[in-house]
């Protein structure tokens, strides 16, 4: 499966954001979806994962209330909506894709497939 994620980009604090990511080669049912940031000079971390089929989610607790998690199966595309937006959330924003269809992981190396990264910056 090949991932793009998109729909970065520059936001005030308290503003909101929708990334999108969108798969080919496979439907994402096949998978579970997860979403991770990286931050300059830190490194990568988890933020969401959804089971496709039931539509479990998880959150990191750093975004528990702010970041929903939702997958759309006829476009084949999982979204992260994060509302209330903090500089601390500024990073490159990943998706991810395990195979394991059971298993929500919340490390990267869990994860098979990668998306290329969207930025989202958020200004104080």
């Amino acid at each position: 499966v090949q991932l793009q994620a998109f729909g970065g980009g520059l936001v005030q604090a308290g503003g909101s954001l929708r990334l999108s990511c969108e798969a080919s080669g496979s439907t994402l049912s096949n998978y579970v979806m997860g979403w991770f940031r990286q931050a300059p000079g830190k490194e990568r971390e988890f933020v969401a994962v959804i089971r496709w089929g039931p539509g479990t989610t998880y959150y990191a607790d750093s975004v528990k209330g702010r970041f929903t998690i939702t997958r759309d199966n006829a476009k084949n595309t999982v979204y992260l909506q994060m509302n209330t937006l903090k500089p601390e959330d500024t990073a490159v924003y990943y998706c991810a894709a395990d195979r394991r269809t059971y298993f929500m992981g919340v490390k990267s190396g869990s994860y098979d497939y990668w998306g290329q990264g969207t930025e989202v910056t958020v200004s104080s």
